[in-house]
């Protein structure tokens, strides 16, 4: 019988999403993998209560995580109904659609009928009346921006919500998509992006409208999909993602190994691991709302929170780390 610890907020930071009054832990879980049926479920369950006692309050998870498809949000619904249940009003529980979910023209993209009926599916496989936080997953470049965002308008109206976002989208985009969503009073709370010490450029170019639009940042792939970890300071290891599936490039580890072993260096002079000082690196930079971490084990979980005992930088680590990626 799982008891959750009474000193689960005891070291959590939590910052504010944007203008708005939601506070987010610096760290969140993203389910995006080892959340689904492929995976070992009681693994699964023990992580996402360690994070809850670890003071991560926020949940990330997307119609089609899994694999397969839905059964990251079906697997988590079991487990928010039975060892969170008394706890679902302490939780953040988010939700997207947008990318491929079924078959047919309905399943995928940005229009109404897709996000309104992918989130009633989405409530349906967590055995949960609303979700607090619903994404659009990505722009929809052939579906009209009104038509989207009036979508998030009614689930958040609906009940469905309690906040809506984006995730994914292209500046110009984003500013539309925020300035519609404002007008019709159902503001934009957080945008998600994919942004770490290897990948950059997407974060400087967005960072300025949420500040000016009052909007929250969630980073996902803090560790550039375990690059910035140890994992590859020797060469490519059996089982890793680069060697399983093909999404950590071959090209994209040649062109940052160097960097991986000299941003090394400076994490252990700081005395944390890489990992760490990638998170703790995001952290110091307060354009950040909450970094999503993505991990396979309470072990990796409490080595991404861990980067909360240190998420200072000197003038000299800063420039050091400037050089290295520059």
């Amino acid at each position: 019988m799982y008891t959750t610890s009474p000193q689960r907020y005891a070291t959590m930071k939590f910052r504010r999403s944007g203008r708005s009054g939601l506070l987010l832990p610096a760290i969140s879980l993203g389910l995006w993998q080892n959340f689904g049926d492929v995976d070992d479920f009681a693994r699964s369950r023990e992580i996402i209560t360690a994070a809850f006692d670890s003071g991560i309050t926020y949940i990330d998870l997307a119609n089609n995580y899994g694999p397969p498809p839905g059964s990251a949000e079906s697997n988590f619904g079991k487990i928010i109904n039975g060892d969170l249940k008394a706890y679902r009003d302490e939780l953040v529980v988010a939700s997207k659609a947008g990318y491929v979910m079924w078959d047919g023209p309905y399943g995928n993209w940005g229009s109404r009928k897709s996000l309104v009926a992918s989130c009633d599916q989405s409530l349906r496989r967590m055995g949960l009346d609303y979700v607090d936080i619903f994404y659009s997953h990505r722009y929809d470049p052939d579906t009209p921006l009104e038509e989207t965002m009036g979508a998030l308008d009614y689930i958040v109206r609906s009940g469905r919500a309690l906040y809506a976002a984006l995730s994914n989208y292209p500046p110009e985009a984003a500013a539309k998509a925020i300035d519609i969503l404002a007008a019709l009073g159902t503001p934009c709370i957080a945008h998600q992006i994919r942004y770490s010490m290897l990948v950059r450029g997407i974060g400087e170019s967005l960072f300025e409208l949420h500040r000016d639009k009052g909007v929250g940042c969630v980073s996902f792939s803090p560790l550039a999909q375990g690059l910035l970890s140890d994992k590859y300071l020797n060469g490519i290891p059996e089982g890793s993602r680069a060697s399983r599936d093909g999404t950590l490039k071959g090209d994209f580890i040649a062109d940052n190994i160097e960097r991986v072993h000299r941003l090394n260096s400076v994490a252990l002079r700081r005395g944390q691991t890489l990992a760490q000082m990638a998170v703790s690196w995001q952290l110091y930079d307060d354009r950040v709302t909450t970094v999503l971490a993505g991990v396979s084990s309470t072990a990796q979980l409490r080595d991404n929170v861990a980067a909360l005992d240190n998420c200072n930088f000197t003038r000299d680590e800063l420039a050091e780390i400037s050089d290295i990626l520059s």
